[in-house]
């Protein structure tokens, strides 16, 4: 027996020594990990590797897989040009791999294209509005090319945190089976619930005789949303709110496009993997909210329309659900269409309740329990406890980096924070040494800079970050990362002539020389900030004006 075993081991151990001969490795994205893992677990049934070409135009077409099976999200494996060219000097294998180097996956890879990103954008999310969060990723954060091939499993990526609670379909599956339960009602959420949510399940679960399982995204989601361990500390607290044995809370590593209609459609096949009989589509299931203009990406009730459609194709039945809101006259919650008309009602949306967090003020007692609240306030502290990063930018010799300098001194004066500098100068003989002056090279300096100073942030420091930052892609990329704390955005909109008459560094006299290439302000634009929290002309401000606009600007919002 023990020789048999040794030699199945030997088997097993010469079968993965032969899949890593001469593979290449790619690190994966946020998104590409929780992707990998819903293949590997069975949660995106049917696929069994990343989709290729065809049923990659498929589903962004007719959402659906060349076999006909109703699938409306792309899920695909995206990588650079470098990595393309290492396939094709080497060979087609690739190890996928964790970023704390854990080796997942094999993908021998036998499809390589270049997709058209705007197709993609208009048919899965009906706009190219980079505003759409999902769009954004697509069309600024995607590589350029899609891989496909066969896929083996190595091993499941491994979690630190609520291990209790990851449960894969297959353990879902066995732990109804076990309890004797044939029904079970999915609920989806990125947001922290509260006493709408409990409403809103509790009519599900009774409505249908079903066990109730909340299934939370502890992926990736829309930037600013409550983090995953704030929510699901606050999802165990609610559990005590339902009767004894009647839900389960699992959590889904999953990747959210912010998709609406089609993602909503996505969650319900999703959720009949994990063993649902039954799923919930609520108002704006999985929508992005409204862009810059206030005009919501989608309909209210778009996701529910187009879901129901496909109702019995998938084998899941739909329960659809108007907008839980409170009656002031009832003491209750109600659906918004059973609401008389002189009746008084009280909502907080998401993003309003993100900014009661993020302003430290008090939650209503009608809107959530009081040891959620508690939670909710442990990770968001009163503002003038919370960290904040103050991003400077501006053309070359505008006067971001004096500034910057100035004023760290001077709020070491009047508080305690620990303050740090990002000067763009010095980080680039550090931390962007190896950097170009591309395009690209300049938005990962940017970009660098960024993750320092959200670091920094949500531990109660102080980032002040001064560099040129051409692009507004990268600072709106800056601004969406950084939300456990304040941002603020300071333009130095010193004209050009003055910066040229200074010009201390002689960047601009070399640049008309042609000595330096893609310098910003003459043969590289730079793109004036759209909305900065505060806007600085050094040409007509001293330095002690300047630094007494912004300090006026974080008393205002009491962050000292």
């Amino acid at each position: 027996m023990v020789i048999k075993r040794y030699y199945i081991f030997q088997l097993i151990s010469i079968f993965f020594v032969n899949l890593y001969i001469n593979a290449n490795y790619l690190v994966l994205t946020t998104r590409q990990l929780c992707d990998l893992e819903l293949i590997l677990n069975n949660g995106f049934a049917p696929l069994k590797t990343f989709m290729n070409q065809k049923d990659y135009e498929s589903v962004i077409l007719n959402m659906r897989l060349t076999d006909n099976t109703v699938w409306p999200i792309p899920i695909m494996l995206d990588v650079d040009q470098q990595t393309i060219k290492t396939l094709k000097d080497n060979n087609s294998r690739l190890i996928l791999k964790h970023p704390e180097g854990h080796e997942l996956a094999l993908l021998e890879v036998n499809e390589i294209w270049k997709p058209n990103k705007e197709i993609e954008a208009i048919n899965v999310y009906g706009t190219t509005n980079i505003e759409h969060p999902g769009v954004n990723y697509l069309l600024n954060s995607t590589k350029e090319y899609y891989i496909s091939g066969k896929l083996t499993k190595i091993r499941l990526p491994k979690h630190y945190d609520f291990t209790d609670l990851r449960k894969t379909p297959e353990d879902l599956k066995s732990y109804f089976k076990e309890k004797g339960i044939t029904k079970v009602v999915g609920f989806q959420t990125r947001n922290p619930m509260h006493k709408a949510h409990k409403e809103l399940t509790s009519r599900a679960a009774q409505s249908t005789n079903a066990h109730l399982l909340i299934h939370p995204v502890v992926g990736q989601t829309k930037p600013g949303d409550v983090d995953h361990f704030t929510r699901v500390r606050c999802y165990k607290q609610l559990l005590k709110y339902y009767p004894q044995d009647s839900v389960t809370l699992s959590l889904l590593p999953i990747s959210m496009r912010m998709a609406g209609p089609r993602e909503a459609l996505w969650h319900a096949i999703i959720r009949k993997n994990y063993g649902c009989t039954h799923f919930i589509i609520g108002r704006d299931h999985a929508g992005p909210g409204k862009d810059s203009s206030g005009k919501d990406f989608y309909g209210p009730y778009d996701a529910q329309n187009l879901v129901k459609q496909y109702e019995k194709e998938i084998g899941i039945n739909i329960l659809l659900f108007n907008e839980m809101v409170y009656s002031v006259d009832q003491n209750t919650y109600k659906p918004e269409n059973e609401i008389e008309s002189n009746e008084k009602i009280l909502r907080i949306s998401g993003t309003q309740l993100r900014q009661l967090l993020k302003e430290a003020k008090e939650i209503p007692g009608w809107f959530t329990y009081p040891e959620i609240a508690q939670e909710l306030k442990k990770s968001y502290p009163p503002k003038f406890k919370q960290g904040f990063t103050i991003f400077f930018t501006g053309l070359p010799s505008s006067g971001k980096s004096t500034i910057a300098n100035a004023l760290a001194i001077k709020l070491s004066e009047i508080q305690n924070r620990l303050i740090t500098v990002l000067d763009g100068d010095l980080i680039r003989n550090h931390l962007s040494k190896e950097l170009g002056f591309s395009k690209e090279h300049r938005s990962i300096n940017v970009q660098r800079v960024g993750f320092v100073a959200n670091e920094i942030t949500k531990n109660g420091g102080v980032a002040i970050c001064a560099l040129i930052a051409p692009y507004e892609q990268d600072r709106r990329y800056n601004r969406e990362l950084i939300t456990r704390g304040g941002y603020i955005e300071v333009y130095v909109s010193t004209p050009l002539n003055v910066c040229q008459e200074r010009d201390e560094k002689g960047l601009y006299a070399k640049a008309k020389e042609g000595k330096i290439e893609m310098l910003t302000g003459i043969s590289d634009p730079y793109e004036s900030p759209k909305n900065p929290e505060i806007t600085i002309d050094t040409s007509t401000l001293s330095v002690e004006e300047c630094i007494e606009q912004i300090i006026n600007h974080l008393k205002l919002e009491q962050y000292i």
